[in-house]
């Protein structure tokens, strides 16, 4: 994918968050068996409250991320890509797009969490420096993967 521009959502993207998010996680259904959470979460409140930062390509929305910063580090909240455009390294480019808004606001870490049953995603952020912190039970939503990435200088 050519060079793409990042822009951060508005309140009135927060329905197009939403069927984005939906689209991406959908081939998840089956392998944890329910809507994995972002799925269900309230954009509105999400485009409001945490920092959603849009890709688009010729006016469609194509992928998203979701941080949200705390003290000491920078949470990713959701990635979403939509399906037609994996394999095409957009979600790498995010997550390198999430470090530089981390390092931006002065904070040396990543943070993010995932479901245990997602490997494909969780080998994706140990190639990209991920590393797995700790795994939980969550209850009915499965195991959750928390991880995290110590930042260097920018590069």
């Amino acid at each position: 994918m050519p060079d793409f521009a990042i822009r951060r959502a508005m309140p009135a993207d927060a329905a197009a968050v939403r069927a984005l998010t939906r689209n991406a996680y959908a081939k998840w259904v089956p392998v944890v068996g329910r809507e994995p959470r972002p799925m269900t979460a309230d954009y509105a409140h999400a485009v409001a409250e945490h920092l959603v930062d849009l890709v688009e390509e010729d006016g469609s929305l194509v992928a998203l991320i979701e941080m949200i910063p705390a003290a000491d580090h920078l949470l990713i909240e959701n990635i979403a890509v939509a399906p037609d455009r994996h394999g095409k390294g957009i979600g790498s480019r995010l997550l390198a797009h999430a470090e530089a808004v981390a390092r931006s606001l002065g904070l040396g870490e990543m943070r993010l969490y995932t479901n245990g049953l997602m490997a494909t995603n969780i080998a994706l952020y140990g190639r990209r420096g991920y590393r797995e912190d700790r795994r939980e039970e969550a209850g009915p939503l499965g195991i959750a993967v928390y991880m995290s990435k110590r930042l260097g200088p920018a590069n």
